[in-house]
């Protein structure tokens, strides 16, 4: 039996994308959290999730989702760099230097 309404994440995930590129971050945001509710390990909605919540200068939620990014895929140099400078924008500078020795290292732009 199927339930009433499906979303089809991937038409959400591009739904998102639009978002994000017509600088609505925080509705993008919306729209990634329930597909990460229902695909939890989708890197590549957590990667734009992450690029949502900075965008809207949610920095504490763009830090723990590219935490998790960063420990589902640790050679994930564009999500160290990411995350080193959400930190830095937090003011913690200590913390992004380690993120950004290992996105150099990986060779992220």
């Amino acid at each position: 039996m199927t339930q009433p309404y499906e979303i089809d994440l991937h038409s959400e995930y591009l739904r998102a994308d639009l978002f994000l590129a017509m600088g609505q971050p925080t509705e993008a945001a919306r729209v990634l959290e329930a597909v990460l509710a229902a695909e939890p390990d989708n890197q590549a909605a957590l990667e734009l999730l992450a690029r949502s919540y900075f965008g809207s200068a949610q920095l504490s939620r763009a830090e723990e989702t590219l935490s998790r990014l960063v420990e589902r895929a640790p050679a994930n140099g564009w999500a160290r760099r990411a995350l080193a400078r959400t930190l830095e924008r937090q003011s913690r500078g200590a913390d992004a230097a380690v993120h950004h020795r290992v996105a150099d290292a990986l060779g992220a732009a």
